[in-house]
């Protein structure tokens, strides 16, 4: 299997080609297995561009209206939309990796008992509460059931002292004790996934972990033990030995020399045609998840998109599935400036598309389109 054929089957599980656009939000985020949102603006691009038609506007009806989406901490403990159809599999699957002591000092850090305290607490909470509730909401109800201790505010964060509890977050969603609510004047909330989703309990993880491994080589592979651990935050001794406990619902193949591995069967790729050309946004699910990054990030594109080798943190301009590019989106009123800056000259026929492109980013964010050929200035994060 080589970089062409697999890139071009990539693409098309990601829904990044013209024929391949997925059919709503919910399929978008299924096919990359979630969509990175800490920055929600870039995570609605990620399932714009995706997508046909739908803006920002549609994504958040699928978030907080029909709910097809529900946003919760998936991989690597990151912010994600993740389709609410997948969230007993996510969850069935991330309270089995196995976690570490966490970074905290010994008189922050919360025991093992502590942490179910405090998850059992926050289930009750917000399974209690009529609306989603806001942090310090939450902190209060914590406090009430599992004591003033989870309350303390000694765990360091953003310049800050956050209550101690807060270091259970991400463990509180991986077991789905709950997820998070809409925003209430730009602070987040914290809600019930089963008051969301009747029904909804996580899966077995001897059901949840196959499915996850089988789905994520389907959408990233074929890939290796380490790479599945790096897209996770998973160790990879722990990867290597799910792949091995998994050996009859995957197998490995050559790609381009190396070892590799696809879920069974999976060894079918689609035609190549002429490569798209999409403006991927901060921590996009494709240059986070692909590997090997040498390729994805030829030349200039590893020094220009990838920060200490950490793929994400600057928009990538992507042509014939490799990044190509940076560039950088500024909003004034309605006008969406859209700087972008080639690493090579660009063909007519690239051109046209990068243009058509720079519309589709302007439309999902409900704007007008100004694209700029020419040097990005700003760095990681602008």
């Amino acid at each position: 299997m080589t970089w062409d054929e697999v890139s071009a089957r990539r693409l098309a599980r990601h829904h990044l080609t013209e024929v391949d656009r997925a059919g709503d939000p919910a399929a978008a985020a299924a096919g990359a297995l979630g969509i990175h949102a800490q920055v929600m603006s870039a995570a609605e691009v990620s399932i714009g561009i995706r997508t046909g038609g739908v803006t920002r506007a549609g994504v958040r009806d699928a978030l907080w209206a029909n709910q097809s989406l529900i946003k919760s901490r998936g991989p690597r403990g990151t912010v994600h939309l993740l389709a609410a159809a997948d969230l007993s599999m996510w969850t069935g699957a991330l309270q089995a990796v196995p976690t570490g002591p966490g970074p905290f000092a010994p008189g922050v850090r919360m025991t093992g008992t502590q942490t179910d305290q405090v998850i059992a607490a926050i289930a009750d909470a917000v399974a209690a509460a009529d609306t989603s509730l806001t942090v310090d909401e939450l902190t209060a109800a914590i406090v009430e059931r599992a004591g003033p201790w989870a309350g303390e505010r000694v765990m360091p964060a953003f310049q800050d002292l956050w209550p101690r509890w807060r270091q259970a977050e991400a463990a509180a969603m991986h077991r789905g004790a709950m997820c998070f609510g809409p925003d209430r004047a730009r602070r987040a909330t914290y809600m019930s996934p089963a008051r969301r989703h009747a029904g909804f309990r996580p899966a077995p993880a001897e059901e949840a972990l196959p499915a996850l491994v089988t789905r994520y080589l389907r959408a990233y592979g074929p890939a290796t033990p380490a790479h599945f651990a790096r897209w996770l935050g998973a160790s990879p001794a722990w990867a290597a030995e799910l792949f091995a406990r998994f050996a009859g619902m995957i197998e490995p193949v050559d790609f381009d020399g190396v070892e590799a591995w696809v879920a069974l069967g999976d060894t079918t790729f689609e035609e190549r045609g002429y490569g798209p050309v999409r403006l991927l946004p901060y921590f996009d699910a494709y240059l986070i998840g692909c590997f090997p990054r040498a390729i994805l990030f030829p030349g200039r594109a590893a020094e220009r998109a990838l920060t200490n080798g950490q793929a994400g943190n600057v928009p990538a301009l992507l042509v014939d599935g490799v990044v190509a590019g940076v560039w950088h989106q500024r909003r004034s009123g309605r006008r969406i400036t859209v700087t972008v800056e080639p690493f090579a000259r660009l063909g007519a026929r690239q051109r046209r598309l990068l243009d058509a492109e720079a519309e589709r980013i302007a439309e999902i964010l409900e704007g007008r389109a100004e694209l700029i050929i020419g040097p990005v200035t700003v760095g990681p994060h602008a």
